[in-house]
């Protein structure tokens, strides 16, 4: 017997000494980027990039044939993908078989709940083994024949990247306005549909953020065009079917490099609106549209600090605004002549505890989504104030919202209900009794799933400096809660988006496993309202890196999981929060996604002619002013890369990323190669068809999620 443990000590010993040799024989492998120094200067500060070199433009990456500079960068990339298959080798049935079982649990034959617009049900829906949505409606019930407008999945063959959206149909339902992305860079070629004779009209507007907006003439679409090289929304085109696009005439160009612009249809359909923003200040224009040659007339001049959307119903625009120092929005409204804002009066008066989100206009009711405590709400309140209430909801973390309610005299208001134990629900709630119909709860399929084995909970804990950050938990009741316990920590934190308390099929595969989902709702989403935001960015930005380490801590101290099995992953701006927190506080986190992210900060924010950049001045904060500039760069994880330990860490991109471009990863990881001292993983994988969205096709999204779950879960040891 002692000659047998003996043994197996000694064979532990060479299996150990085996996986240090294999480790060092990985680290050994792994590319090695050229280091070609780059002097970056500003305010007498220089920074030396080895990897700006990393740099393609649009028409390098598209080039038939690539120079030799191209082809240099898409070799390196091309061996970041071998070496990330090479490493991962071992979890290729692994992630075909978490790909299979997340596919299981999808009604692939599955619809949306139809919903009434202009005499026509509309249903998007999709058939078993189809990537992409079929758009159908029907005329005046839903027992009649089905009219098929769109099946993308015969419109994307051929194609590795295909997206359809801005769907839109014509007041006499005649025509459909539809818009097509190819390449994943939100570039959108804008096309149309004789719905009768399904003739494709050879109208092609290109360059176009995809939505175009009908008059009532049936002929004339409003459209917003991109700048070609920042893809800043910048002017809004008018167009008559039939004719040249090169001919269209402009509406509105935005001037201000630091706004961009929308247009849109009130509810009403009396007017065309057309919409200027940034992130502190919105303007608006409006014409009838009953008119569409009218001149453009404003609403409100922007005021630097003023934020308003406009509404229409009956003779008043009803306006959504902080004017008055409202931090959490209150409804005002103004007469249709007179809409400057010393005109507007209140309707719903500013609340201290309540973040007034959206509203939603009906011939009898006015419906708000508000949001309280982190919690959303849905209040109704008739327009003759004979009813104010509220719906209830009864779960202590769930998520809800108002969608789909186009038509204008009804009494039904639809809204979605899920939660991190829930599966969605699309609910038809008729305000005039209070009743209620379910139209459609979520099928989890494949036969395992059952509600009642899992429990989610919201936790508060304590940051730094005394605030109370939320962390919404979900697990099976059967996981034991221990230091033993992988625990997976998401956030995002940036531009006032909060992260829904959703349910998701896919995590069901962590959470089957023995996994614990944490959702941290740190500063600079609007969870706890408006202040909330503003404490998470331009000087207060640091406060989004140390609540979220925080929240990580306190889930440690709690008995949640430890170190050595906390998990943590975002992406776009939650890839900066990702670069950031593994910059600080490296040593809590055993493993770590970042999912293009936005990394280099200071390069890309000094860069004008990089997509978002100038719009994103009042997130971020302008480098061109030194105070910004220092107080960016000591947060900006590229150049933050230090010589230390950082945990396992896989980063993913896409070449064509239009919002953070791929060389801002693919620098990073060179850099984390460079100075790392520990032998820890370092993986990036380029989607070299697709963009910050990643792929599109719903099954080919899935192998993203797998591909993703399968590195945490190896990590763990978990192998199946």
């Amino acid at each position: 017997m002692k000659n047998l443990v003996q043994f197996i000590v000694v064979l532990s010993l060479i299996f150990a000494t085996s996986c240090k040799q294999e480790q060092m024989k990985i680290d050994i492998d792994a590319p090695v980027a050229e280091k070609i120094p780059k002097k970056l200067e500003k305010h007498g500060d220089v920074r030396i990039d080895n990897y700006y070199w990393m740099r393609l433009t649009d028409e390098q990456k598209n080039a038939t044939t690539p120079d030799e500079h191209t082809q240099k960068v898409l070799d390196y990339l091309n061996a970041e993908n071998s070496y990330y298959d090479t490493i991962t080798a071992h979890t290729k049935q692994f992630k075909e078989d978490l790909f299979q079982e997340m596919k299981g649990r999808i009604k692939e034959d599955d619809e949306s709940v139809p919903y009434k617009s202009n005499g026509y049900f509309y249903i998007t829906r999709y058939e078993t083994g189809g990537q992409y949505p079929i758009y159908a409606r029907k005329k005046g019930s839903l027992e009649a024949e089905e009219e098929i407008l769109f099946d993308v999945n015969k419109m994307a063959e051929g194609f590795d990247y295909y997206a359809l959206r801005g769907l839109n149909v014509s007041e006499d339902n005649k025509i459909a306005s539809f818009a097509v992305d190819t390449v994943s860079r939100r570039q959108y070629v804008i096309q149309f549909k004789n719905l009768e004779t399904g003739e494709i009209y050879p109208d092609k507007i290109e360059n176009t953020t995809g939505g175009a907006t009908w008059a009532n003439d049936n002929k004339t679409v409003f459209y917003t065009k991109k700048d070609p090289v920042t893809l800043r929304s910048e002017t809004i085109y008018k167009h008559v079917l039939g004719t040249d696009a090169s001919d269209d005439e402009v509406v509105f160009h935005e001037k201000d490099e630091t706004f961009d612009t929308f247009v849109y249809k009130t509810k009403s359909k009396k007017y065309i609106m057309v919409g200027s923003y940034s992130t502190l200040t919105q303007e608006y224009q409006a014409l009838d549209a009953n008119n569409p040659n009218d001149a453009l007339r404003v609403i409100q001049p922007r005021t630097r600090g003023l934020e308003y959307s406009v509404s229409h119903y009956k003779d008043h625009f009803y306006i959504l605004t902080n004017k008055d120092d409202a931090k959490n929005f209150k409804l005002m409204k103004t007469p249709e002549d007179k809409t400057s804002m010393e005109n507007w009066v209140d309707v719903i008066p500013h609340r201290d505890d309540t973040l007034l989100e959206d509203i939603s206009i009906f011939k009898e009711y006015l419906v708000l989504e508000e949001r309280t405590n982190g919690l959303n709400k849905i209040r109704i309140k008739r327009w003759d104030d004979t009813a104010d209430y509220y719906l209830p909801f009864d779960e202590e973390t769930y998520s809800v919202g108002v969608y789909n309610n186009s038509d204008f005299d009804t009494d039904i208001i639809r809204y979605g209900y899920n939660s991190f134990t829930t599966p969605a629900s699309v609910i038809d709630f008729k305000m005039s009794d209070r009743s209620k119909e379910i139209k459609k709860e979520q099928e989890v399929l494949g036969g395992k799933f059952d509600k009642n084995n899992y429990i989610s909970e919201r936790l508060w804990i304590k940051a730094r400096d005394g605030k109370e950050v939320a962390v919404s938990i979900v697990r099976r009741k059967d996981t034991k809660l221990s230091a033993d316990t992988p625990l997976l920590l998401y956030a995002y934190g940036s531009y006032g988006y909060t992260v829904p308390d959703g349910f998701s099929t896919t995590r069901l595969s962590l959470l089957d496993r023995g996994f614990v989902y944490g959702l941290a709702h740190i500063r600079g989403s609007q969870y706890l309202g408006r202040q909330w935001y503003e404490d998470g960015k331009l000087f207060n930005k640091m406060n989004t890196f140390t609540d979220f380490i925080d929240a990580g801590k306190g889930l440690i101290e709690k008995g949640y999981t430890s170190a050595d099995h906390l998990y943590a992953s975002g992406g776009s701006a939650g890839g900066l929060l990702m670069g950031g927190v593994v910059n600080m506080s490296p040593e809590i986190f055993n493993g770590v996604i970042a999912a293009v992210p936005f990394v280099d900060v200071m390069t890309t924010m000094l860069d004008t002619s990089i997509p978002l950049t100038t719009s994103e001045y009042d997130e971020w904060g302008n480098p061109n002013e030194k105070e910004y500039y220092d107080y960016m760069l000591s947060y900006s994880p590229y150049d933050q890369v230090a010589a230390q330990e950082y945990p396992n860490m896989l980063v993913t991109t896409g070449l064509h990323d239009s919002q953070v471009q791929y060389y801002e990863p693919a620098k990073w990881v060179a850099k984390l190669r460079e100075y790392k001292t520990d032998s820890n993983v370092l993986l990036m994988h380029t989607n070299m068809e697709a963009g910050h969205g990643g792929a599109s096709g719903r099954f080919n999204a899935l192998k993203e999620t797998a591909r993703d779950y399968a590195f945490f879960l190896d990590l763990e040891g978990i192998k199946k």
